[in-house]
This record gives C-alpha cells, structure tokens and sequence, in this order.
C-alpha cells in the first residue's frame, strides 16, 4: 500500500503554518501552536487516532490560527487518503472523561458537512473560547470533506467536554480510514463514486 501521509504548508497575513501527517501512525505528534490547550486537545487527537502529527503553527491572534490549521488538517486527510479505495469509510466512537462523555460519527464520502451538539457551560478553559472548539471541527469537516456528528452526552467540566470530543474523534477517524482487506481496493460506495 501507497504511503499515507500528507506535508501541508499555509502563510497567509494572519497565519504561518506547516504541517505533516501520516494517518498510519501510531499517535506520535510535535505540536506547537502557541495555545497549550489547543496542542493538548490536537495531542489526544493524534495518540486517540494512531495519527502521526508534526505542527508548527503561529497566528496574530487564537481564532485564525484555530481556523487555519483545520484548514490545513483537512486538506492533509483529504491528499493522503487519496481516492480512498478499500477504506472503511464511516466509524463512530463514545469516549468517557470522568464527568463527560462525547460521540463522534464520521463518514469519508467528500461531502462536508458538521452536526455539533456541544453544550459547552462556558466555564475556564486557560482563556481559550470554547467557540474554538465548534469552529475548529465545523472548518475540519469543510476542509477535509466530511460528514462530521459530534454530541455531548453529558459533562460539567468544558475541558473535560472538549478532551472526550477530541480523543473520540481520534478514534474514529482511525477506524474509518483503516484498509479492510476484504474491500479488495473498491471504493466503499454503491455508486462507485466518492466525491473528491
């Protein structure tokens, strides 16, 4: 199998960024953005989803930078899982984190599209909005042209809320890019078509 991996890089007025990822990892990242909650919540994505992630990431304020690295995650899933032939395609996971539990359900069909029932308290987060988290995920599934269903279940804590989402997403990203071997390279579509 071809390697899956992608190398993005985006400089914008607003934004420096670069980015390398190889969906067969086994969930080692060097993430710096400059927001520690941000690399931590991008960090669970990476070790949760078996995703080996490189970014270096710099921005004149939290929302751009927030933006454009879904932007370029996005872009990043969509180059290295190609034509997507012989994936799994949808997966779902529920992840627990202590007072808070989050579903994710993904389909890889290159449609995007974000349902997001988050329910954030809007309690502290070490200053990072927690709109952040809604518009990083609703940019990831535009970008990486994706059908995206994120629910909270239940959770006081914000951190705690957003943690689950991101390792919940990890791991379902993980089993819908993952090569059934019984596919036999056939795009997981009745119409033969996954739009690109």
């Amino acid at each position: 199998m071809p390697s899956r991996t992608a190398v993005i890089k985006r400089k914008t007025k607003e934004t420096n960024i670069s980015l390398r990822l190889d969906v067969d990892g086994v969930g080692c990242y060097e993430i710096a953005t400059g927001i520690r909650i941000f690399d931590h919540l991008l960090s669970q994505l990476s070790r949760h989803g078996l995703l080996d992630i490189t970014l270096s990431a710099t921005g004149d304020d939290p929302h751009h930078l927030v933006e454009d690295v879904a932007i370029c995650l996005g872009k990043a899933l969509q180059e290295a899982l190609g034509d997507k032939r012989g994936i799994a395609r949808m997966a779902d996971a529920t992840v627990p984190m202590d007072d808070a539990m989050a579903m994710v359900a993904v389909d890889l069909s290159g449609r995007g599209y974000a349902r997001l029932e988050l329910g954030f308290a809007e309690n502290d987060m070490f200053g990072f909005p927690t709109d952040l988290v809604r518009h990083f995920l609703e940019t990831l599934a535009i970008e990486g042209r994706l059908n995206l269903h994120v629910l909270i279940h239940c959770g006081a804590n914000d951190h705690h809320r957003a943690e689950a989402i991101f390792k919940a997403l990890g791991r379902a990203l993980d089993q819908a890019m993952r090569v059934d071997e019984r596919r036999s390279g056939e795009l997981p579509s009745t119409k033969e078509w996954i739009e690109e």
